[in-house]
């Protein structure tokens, strides 16, 4: 099955380009994350999202209530049960996100070379020569000269639906600034980023707490993906707040890296996150175009070489409204799983775009066939030299897993695990084969009932690159016997036979070690 996989320093064979891309149950070891939404949230579209490689569902707080996100989320509990796909859900914060109010929703016509007042007064009408906006700060933290860029879902580089802005002067608490590109913004809310400034306002705002602390306690969200992350002490304030909402304790915190104070303190963040979400719509502005790729390549490596999830966003935007991505956005969503990703996330494609589900199958299929030229060898080679030596128990046995995986060309790994850590370990290296964790629940108790753990940890390995995790049945605890084991191995080989990963005759590589 991986006898024949390329590596990108060799020539590759123009057969295998020209050979028909092989239907497999799992369209890539690449995660896809998808925000639901206006054209996502029906039971019949989640579950083809499901059907097509969705394992993250993310709710997008910057819009829409508690109302409209709940009913999505019971279709998504529906699509799952009927599915039989297990699917995690992550809660994006909004943050200290700037945003232009427009009540009316009419659309508005910015014309180039013109003025255009922004405004902390949100009872005035948004027009062509005044934006109302959420924040009262604007003129004490921007300068004459400055840029702000304005549009729905970020400053795309699209000259009609976003808009570059010049301060041209500050007047009390308006800003005037001059409009440097025509454009109409259209809808009822369009994200504002100044570029380089810093706003003064919390990282977790009042009103995202009250979303966690309710819908989010309420569904047991599995991640939160905390925008506009700036200090490492933003995530020790997040997580102090989820550890006081019980279930929560659980919840893994992604920092979403989105300005220039993120990049600023990557190396202190990284060590505090369970996560990173390269939130490139924001980058691009604070960043020049030529240095994205760059930081994009640096904190992917570090993610890496930490054993902590990058996800990458912003990769097909023109799926918005097309069938097909363009050749640059095919390119980038290779790059980016050859640069070691984990997870595409997919936000305006499938919240609001026309094909959500063609989005999701076609960025696995790039996903899948960027992973056979995978340089595994070169990649594994880095890991363990970046490890060093000694190696910790843990680290040993996984990378030793990996390494017998690949020499005997095993179908897969079979991994149990009761925190998901051993897994984790053995995805962190990569292997070319997909790991099915094996989550035996642990009996817990709280001194007042006794409860399983399990489920939080197999959903949250969805979002690791190739751990595919299966719940054991909880009469077979962690401390269980050998004969147990036994039979729990029996049953993860018979799904593994199920789904297709598994044939007669075929190796497999165990690693039972770790709980």
């Amino acid at each position: 099955m991986h006898s024949h996989h390329l590596q990108l320093e060799e020539p590759i064979r123009m057969a295998s380009i020209l050979e028909p891309s092989k239907p497999s149950f799992f369209p890539a070891m690449t995660k896809i994350v998808g925000t639901l939404g206006p054209k996502s949230r029906s039971v019949e579209i989640i579950s083809s999202c499901l059907q097509a490689g969705m394992s993250v569902a993310r709710f997008d707080f910057s819009w829409g209530n508690t109302e409209f996100h709940q009913e999505t989320l019971e279709n998504l509990k529906m699509a799952i049960r009927s599915t039989k796909k297990l699917c995690a859900v992550m809660l994006d914060t909004v943050g200290p996100e700037l945003q232009v109010v427009n009540k009316t929703e009419h659309p508005i016509s910015l014309e180039a070379e013109t003025l255009v007042i922004l405004t902390p007064d949100q009872e005035k009408e948004a027009t062509s020569n005044l934006l109302p906006i959420n924040f009262s700060g604007l003129s004490e933290a921007v300068k004459t000269g400055d840029t702000i860029f304005i549009g729905q879902y970020l400053f795309t580089g699209s000259e009609t639906t976003s808009v570059w802005l010049e301060v041209n002067e500050v007047k009390g608490e308006d800003v005037v600034c001059l409009i440097k590109n025509s454009a109409t913004l259209s809808g009822s809310l369009f994200t504002l980023h100044v570029s380089q400034i810093r706003i003064e306002l919390p990282t977790l705002t009042d009103k995202d707490k009250e979303v966690i602390s309710t819908w989010g306690v309420r569904n047991k969200i599995d991640f939160l993906s905390l925008s506009y992350t700036r200090h490492a002490e933003d995530i020790r304030h997040a997580r102090d707040y989820l550890t006081k909402l019980g279930d929560l304790s659980q919840t893994q915190i992604f920092a979403k890296i989105e300005n220039f104070e993120g990049l600023t303190h990557f190396d202190e963040i990284l060590q505090e996150a369970d996560g990173i979400i390269l939130s490139r719509g924001n980058l691009g502005i604070d960043l020049p175009p030529e240095k994205v790729f760059l930081f994009q390549k640096a904190a992917v490596y570090k993610c890496n070489m930490a054993g902590k999830p990058a996800v990458i966003t912003r990769v097909v935007d023109s799926m918005t409204d097309n069938l097909r991505p363009t050749r640059a956005e095919a390119t980038d969503v290779a790059n980016a799983v050859l640069d070691g990703s984990d997870a595409i996330i997919l936000g305006a494609e499938t919240l609001r775009g026309l094909y959500p589900v063609d989005t999701i199958s076609i960025v696995g299929k790039i996903c899948a066939e960027s992973e056979k030229v995978f340089n595994q060898d070169l990649y594994f080679k880095k890991t363990v030299k970046f490890v060093g030596e000694p190696m910790s128990h843990l680290e040993s046995i996984a990378s030793s897993a990996v390494r017998a995986a690949i020499k005997v060309k095993a179908s897969v790994i079979i991994c149990f695990t009761s925190s998901g850590r051993t897994a984790r370990l053995i995805a962190k290296y990569r292997p070319t084969m997909p790991v099915i964790s094996v989550v035996i629940p642990r009996l817990k108790t709280n001194q007042l009932r006794w409860t399983f753990t399990g489920a939080f940890e197999a959903r949250q390995t969805l979002i690791v690159r190739g751990l595919f995790p299966i719940l054991a049945d909880p009469r077979h605890p962690a401390e269980s016997t050998s004969a147990t084991n036994e039979s729990i191995l029996n049953i993860s080989l018979d799904h593994g036979k199920a789904i297709g990963l598994i044939k007669s005759h075929d190796r497999v590589v165990i690693c039972q070690k770790g709980w």
